[in-house]
């Protein structure tokens, strides 16, 4: 899935294209900021994003085995939550209706 396939899936929840195009860059456009920002960003039911930082370190050049520096750099880090790896692991406990993103529970 894609995010033209996401966008129409919202659709038929939201009843219009242009309202479920606006709510994915939404979402996506606060995630990316506060991630970059180096804020975590935290959804019940899904995962945490955060930004992750990769102290500086000696590569190796594949084609010469020549040591090669690597610079320290920042890189987004997403975690799945409880409830997603659940359902991803077995989708028969996938609720067969509501939202499948809240919270995970002993009923389930």
């Amino acid at each position: 899935m894609n995010k033209a396939d996401l966008v129409d899936r919202l659709e038929e929840r939201l009843g219009s294209k242009r309202a479920a195009l606006e709510a994915v860059e939404a979402v996506v456009d606060v995630i990316i900021r506060e991630v970059a920002a180096g804020n975590k960003v935290g959804i019940t039911g899904f995962g945490t994003f955060e930004r992750v930082d990769r102290a500086a370190r000696t590569g190796r050049n594949p084609r010469t085995g020549e040591a090669v520096h690597i610079d320290a750099t920042a890189v987004p880090k997403f975690t799945p939550g409880t409830n997603f790896k659940v359902v991803t692991a077995d989708p028969n406990k996938l609720p067969r209706t509501g939202n499948a993103g809240g919270r995970a529970s002993a009923s389930r």
